[in-house]
């Protein structure tokens, strides 16, 4: 498929024939990235939502379309609301929605903040410049994780405004110095928080994100609204990575494969976290040299949070784990999970 970088279809206070009967069928009458403006009481202000920037995490667009055609929608949100569809041409390949990227395509989340102007590059600054455009008071980026686990958010900068918007979906915002290219590290002017909705066959995170856009859209002033829940802030996350030249398996046992070998249930990690001294899994000869734990200035430090005892991964200290996968892809083209010392929460 070959894709126009520089579409994007504007549609404004929208009607249920144009909405569709279902998501599915209004997903599929896209054709590129789409953006959605909603008119609110104060026509001044704005509120930014960005859904599937990956095709595979839907439950940003499925709680949007929700809430365009549901009962919150009959009253008016209290500011703007610019609904922002990134990649309509992965989410719409069959099966739909489980496309993160197009292949042979890129991972428009990590385009964002280059100097480049081709391809998803190009998209990415289209992107980013519709959100320019209406200088809103926060921007929240809806994903999905790539197994279960509990909703949380993530950002650059933590502010009150933020932590009101954050506690919407969410009772934990992890504070994030590390540079990817994200489209939550851009500078809007206003907060910016990515939000994890959980795995994204979940029906529970399609809960989260649709009870979220409606407090965000009804609140009447992020300044001075209460938060809905107390957020815990956890600071300075840790990216597990596997070097590109590494084979990586998941495995009950340790079955003396080359690379890396981690524990198959490694989501279950999602929901406790790791102890001092637990094993995660069986390394080859090469042992730590395998693995990159990278900072928030990019080093790697790796022996510093894990240790080999025999041939097996050990934790040294208590860990926080978001984002754990057992998807050899999501791993190996993103990265293991990350990862908090405990002691810094």
């Amino acid at each position: 498929m070959e894709l126009d970088f520089q579409a994007i279809e504007y549609l404004k206070n929208p009607d249920q024939m144009l909405l569709k009967g279902d998501f599915q069928q209004f997903l599929l009458s896209l054709d590129v990235p789409t953006i959605i403006d909603i008119s609110g009481k104060n026509v001044d202000r704005t509120r930014v939502i960005t859904t599937l920037l990956h095709g595979n995490g839907p439950s940003g667009f499925i709680a949007m379309h929700r809430w365009l055609t549901g009962d919150s929608h009959d009253n008016k949100p209290e500011t703007n609301l610019r609904f922002i569809i990134v990649s309509v041409e992965a989410a719409t390949s069959t099966p739909l929605l489980t496309t993160c990227y197009l292949a042979n395509g890129i991972d428009i989340n990590r385009c964002f903040g280059s100097n480049l102007n081709h391809g998803y590059y190009q998209r990415a600054n289209l992107i980013a410049q519709a959100i320019k455009e209406v200088s809103p008071e926060v921007v929240i980026d809806i994903h999905n994780t790539p197994s279960d686990g509990p909703s949380f958010g993530v950002t650059p900068l933590v502010s009150n405004d933020g932590l009101t918007a954050s506690s919407f979906f969410c009772d934990t915002l992890v504070l994030s110095g590390l540079s990817r290219g994200a489209l939550m590290e851009q500078n809007f002017g206003c907060p910016v928080i990515t939000i994890e909705c959980g795995g994204s066959k979940d029906e529970q995170a399609h809960a989260v994100a649709l009870q979220g856009i409606t407090e965000l859209a009804h609140c009447p002033n992020l300044s001075n609204y209460h938060q809905k829940n107390n957020v815990k802030i956890i600071y300075k996350p840790l990216c597990l990575m596997v070097n590109a030249d590494v084979d990586l398996h998941f495995s009950q046992h340790d079955e003396g494969y080359s690379g890396v070998t981690f524990i198959n249930k490694i989501e279950q990690l999602n929901y406790g976290g790791v102890k001092e001294g637990q094993m995660l899994g069986w390394l080859d000869e090469h042992g730590l040299n395998n693995l990159m734990l990278i900072n928030d200035v990019g080093d790697n430090v790796i022996d510093k949070y894990f240790a080999v005892r025999d041939n097996q991964l050990i934790s040294l200290t208590c860990l926080k784990v978001f984002m754990a996968t057992n998807n050899v892809d999501v791993a190996k083209n993103d990265c293991l999970f990350y990862i908090v010392n405990m002691s810094n929460s």
